[in-house]
């Protein structure tokens, strides 16, 4: 399912933009011209119980120790690009949004995000986002917060 279509069945009021294209959620800040804690970078892992959705502030970086610990896992990895291509077969490689419910994947969002007034999302595309209120992002994901990213 696309990401406009789930936000939309969702009821989530949202706007759309189009962009030059950008392979990098700190790029996407820039193209949006809006600082990169306002943009929520999807963070893919995988366990032995399988992938789960980390999603942190585009500056930031993720601890997968933390990570583990929170999904009550022994280790965590990053996935790989051939996973990634599997898990998200509606996404361009990279541009993934940061939705894990939308792919029916856990979710764990890093604390820092807690409480957005908006925040901007990947959409699919490296030329497409999506801006959407905090409130909004963090009733569609049905995600955990947790502390998972640097400081």
């Amino acid at each position: 399912m696309e990401v406009e279509t789930f936000l939309t069945d969702n009821n989530v009021k949202y706007e759309v933009h189009t962009h030059a294209q950008t392979f990098t959620s700190q790029g996407l800040a820039s193209v949006e011209h809006i600082t990169g804690h306002a943009v929520a970078k999807p963070v893919v892992v995988r366990g032995p119980a399988g992938f789960s959705m980390c999603v942190i502030p585009a500056p930031k970086h993720l601890d997968l120790h933390r990570v583990a610990k929170v999904l009550g896992e022994p280790e965590a990895r990053l996935a790989t690009e051939s996973e990634m291509a599997a898990v998200f077969k509606d996404c361009e490689l990279g541009a993934e949004p940061p939705i894990g419910a939308l792919y029916g994947l856990r979710t764990v969002i890093d604390e820092q995000l807690r409480g957005s007034k908006h925040l901007t999302i990947q959409a699919g595309s490296h030329s497409k986002s999506i801006k959407l209120s905090g409130a909004d992002f963090e009733r569609v994901c049905k995600g955990q917060f947790a502390r998972i990213a640097d400081s």
